[in-house]
């Protein structure tokens, strides 16, 4: 299990295949809300406030989705209580509790906006600009942490975006660093359509 603290009130998740039959959850149980389940989520979230110190009290929302290799990338966003909706240590049990037994089973697989994907050498990263070229994406290029980070933005489906994973795992792997930090941190190679400009400059 990793954690990335990705804003002030939201934490990104993975939680590999391994970790799942470590404890007896199959891949596609992970959509129920099973004990095993929810055990999992509480798991993550004291992983979550040990780690980064992302705390929960009052209402979350939960996003999940799967890679083909990698395992599942869950999502966690606190929501900010509305003005004037007061409660007690003991209502805001309860509503997490109730929230918890609508949400927190993953029951609906979400569809991820971006990804990023880090790539040690330059001609595995041109192989895949090769391949990923035919897809409807956004892309842009940074250097950080020794790997040319690609960042990949589209509106594509579910498995659209697990054939663009399948892909690209093929010359990379999936970055341990968010899009937020290749903008505040990483060095700008390509600011948009990095795909096209690498296979341009790049011929081959």
């Amino acid at each position: 299990m990793r954690v990335e603290r990705i804003a002030r009130d939201k934490v990104r998740i993975f939680i590999s295949y391994d970790d799942l039959e470590e404890r007896g959850i199959d891949r596609d149980e992970i959509w129920h809300n099973g004990k095993k389940v929810q055990d999992l989520f509480w798991d993550m979230m004291e992983t979550a406030y040990m780690e980064v110190g992302f705390d929960i009290a009052g209402p979350i929302s939960v996003e999940a989705f799967t890679m083909p290799t990698e395992g599942v990338v869950v999502i966690v966003t606190r929501i900010p209580s509305m003005p004037g909706a007061g409660h007690d240590d003991g209502d805001y049990g309860d509503e997490e509790e109730t929230y918890f037994e609508r949400d927190h089973g993953f029951s609906s697989r979400s569809t991820p906006t971006h990804m990023v994907m880090a790539f040690r050498d330059l001609d595995d990263l041109l192989d895949a600009c090769k391949t990923l070229r035919q897809y409807p994406v956004h892309t842009s290029l940074y250097h950080h942490e020794g790997a040319y980070q690609l960042v990949i933005h589209g509106d594509l489906r579910p498995d659209q975006w697990e054939e663009v994973f399948s892909i690209l795992v093929e010359y990379g792997e999936m970055s341990r660093v968010t899009s937020w930090v290749l903008e505040e941190y990483g060095k700008v190679i390509f600011a948009d359509h990095a795909v096209e400009q690498l296979l341009r400059n790049f011929p081959t």
